[in-house]
């Protein structure tokens, strides 16, 4: 079974992030998690050309900062006196980076946080917090869209998750996240396989033709081998729904997730880094921009959420 005892809501009091928040404390108080309030200070003061490294009293100017923050804390869980809070505010250099030491040594189960879903070459060339954070977490992460797919649908209203599947066994670790996160939403999953679409010249003939059809022996492989991994996982075939579709994973998913009225995904990241990642980004990444709904992103290293024995069989 899935264990959350302690989440981190990062927070910098934005509307983006104070989409997350009704979420996280959902979560917190569904699975009797400690939850962990983190609000980053980056002023960048090594930086001469910033204004506030030129202020004689920048301490003060840190003071005001804090007790502002303060305050707005004390108001973001003001009515959940039911839920073990830990206020904290750090100083860094990036607010990723702040993020990421925080969760390594505060041992964080989980980590929920907004994002803008921006899209483009500015968010091709300066990244953002988010995407920083589910690249290198040491625990899985859920991020929260400003944007929703269904207006006004509430964190307890988890009713369809969508859980891609590539028949690796990162897929097969998300695929048992997803089945205990649709126990305590009481939810139905949605499990997607899709075979990637190669796209040729056209001077090739296409081994799947363009716009999406693949044989019938192909997809009824894929729906044993999907029958098969759900099988392995206590109690999910009861709950699933299974799903073969041909084409290429980012925008397959997105629509799928849009067709499923999906209110949460539950993916796999390999956690890619260098130069390669830059360029072409992963599936998770574009996944997170692309859809109208919350993700869990689970990571193929670092903290596993279940039981030893459990997690030994992952």
């Amino acid at each position: 079974m899935l264990t959350i005892n302690r989440i981190l809501y990062p927070t910098d009091f934005s509307k983006c992030a104070g989409h997350a928040l009704p979420h996280t404390l959902h979560l917190a108080e569904r699975c009797a998690a400690e939850l962990h309030l983190l609000h980053a200070l980056v002023l960048h003061e090594a930086d001469p050309g910033n204004a506030a490294f030129q202020l004689p009293n920048l301490d003060e100017l840190y003071q005001a900062i804090e007790e502002q923050a303060r305050r707005q804390m004390d108001k973001t869980v003001e009515g959940h006196g039911r839920l073990t809070v830990k206020r904290t505010q750090v100083r860094g250099i990036s607010a990723a980076g702040v993020i990421l030491d925080y969760a390594t040594e505060n041992d964080i189960d989980l980590i929920v946080m907004g994002t803008h879903g921006r899209r483009g070459l500015r968010r091709l060339l300066l990244g953002s917090v988010a995407e920083e954070v589910v690249r290198l977490a040491p625990c899985p992460v859920l991020t929260v869209p400003e944007r929703e797919l269904k207006a006004g649908l509430a964190a307890d209203a988890i009713e369809r998750i969508v859980v891609p599947i590539d028949f690796s066994q990162h897929a097969r670790l998300a695929l048992t996240y997803a089945n205990d996160l649709a126990r305590i939403y009481k939810a139905t999953l949605s499990v997607l396989h899709i075979v990637d679409e190669i796209v040729y010249p056209d001077f090739y003939p296409p081994v799947i033709p363009s716009g999406g059809s693949i044989s019938e022996e192909l997809r009824e492989q894929s729906l044993t081998r999907l029958k098969s991994i759900v099988a392995e996982i206590d109690g999910a075939e009861a709950r699933s729904d299974l799903f073969v579709r041909s084409g290429r994973a980012v925008p397959e998913i997105s629509d799928f997730a849009l067709e499923q009225r999906a209110d949460l995904i539950v993916i796999a990241s390999h956690g890619l880094t260098g130069f390669s990642h830059m360029l072409l980004g992963s599936v998770t990444e574009q996944v997170i921009r692309r859809v109208g709904c919350p993700v869990f992103t689970v990571k193929s290293f670092g903290k596993k959420l279940f039981a030893e024995n459990q997690a030994e069989e992952l």
